[in-house]
């Protein structure tokens, strides 16, 4: 749902009751829709762990089984859910200068069969942990913001290993995919479903990345996207880099950032549909 700073219980339940009839055709019996409404509700309850059965104990359920089928056996196509979700949110949210935001994030589990889980660095606990980790994206904009989309990030171990892959009925045409590709084809689904934005915006891991920061110029999508003190990003001939750079961090204005400690954000402009083409190179502070 979209962040807000104060919410009126009445306003949101209508609006989630309003949400839940936008998907609620999707599902071909009205078993699993009730399901996928129990399990929302459960993932937006304050439980100190989520998962089917403490879900389905908090909605009065004497066992997860029933969302464990709908998750695991009932017949319903997660990307149509998605592409209602994306429409119930621009009903709100849409702005023209709008910005889609991509991060990952992670998932602690225990255990080596729930489908991605490895040990891999995950930012929830800050360190390398078993975990899975998927990628999201937020559409962002001055009324609000909302994740509109989300994929899997599949590793190498999983994706080298058919067996595991069968055993947790992992597709066959599903490969493995970096996070920034992930992201990439999330945006591209976004934009060909004619969503407005003018932005798109992430960390170093994407910022790094030549493919994703090549595929946004070619649709003439800005972005904004930080990159690591050790990447080079190579000049467009009409920019070139500023001679000097901030020495101080414009999120803490007070505190003072070593030379070394600045990193540069490439701006991809937009071409004849933004009236102030961004500057070529950005400079954000990692103090």
């Amino acid at each position: 749902m979209a962040a807000v700073h104060s919410v009126v219980p009445a306003r949101w339940r209508a609006m989630f009751e309003g949400l839940m009839e936008r998907i609620a055709g999707q599902f071909c019996r009205v078993e699993p829709r009730l399901r996928a409404r129990q399990l929302v509700l459960g993932l937006l309850a304050d439980l100190p762990r989520k998962n089917c059965w403490t879900i389905a104990e908090h909605t009065g359920d004497a066992t997860p089984d029933g969302l464990q089928h709908l998750l695991g056996r009932a017949k319903w196509d997660a990307g149509l859910v998605r592409d209602d979700l994306r429409a119930f949110v621009l009903e709100h949210l849409a702005d023209d200068q709008a910005v889609l935001v991509m991060d990952e994030t992670g998932h602690l589990k225990k255990g080596t069969r729930t489908v991605g889980v490895q040990r891999q660095y995950t930012g929830t606990a800050g360190r390398i942990e078993n975990a899975r980790v998927a990628v999201y994206l937020t559409y962002t904009s001055r009324h609000g913001h909302a994740a509109i989309d989300r994929a899997l990030y599949l590793p190498k171990s999983w994706t080298s290993d058919p067996d595991r892959c069968d055993q947790a009925a992992v597709p066959n045409d599903v490969g493995f995919a970096t996070k920034p590709q992930l992201a990439r084809q999330m945006i591209e689904r976004t934009l060909d479903a004619g969503v407005a934005a003018e932005w798109a915006a992430g960390d170093e891991v994407y910022g790094d990345n030549p493919h994703l920061r090549a595929a946004l110029e070619r649709r003439q999508f800005g972005y904004v996207l930080a990159v690591s003190s050790t990447h080079r990003v190579p000049p467009r001939p009409e920019a070139s880099a500023p001679t000097t750079w901030p020495r101080r961090s414009p999120s803490r204005p007070g505190r003072s950032c070593p030379p070394d400690a600045v990193r540069r954000a490439t701006a991809g402009t937009t071409g004849p549909r933004s009236p102030s083409p961004p500057p070529a190179w950005l400079a954000i502070s990692t103090c």
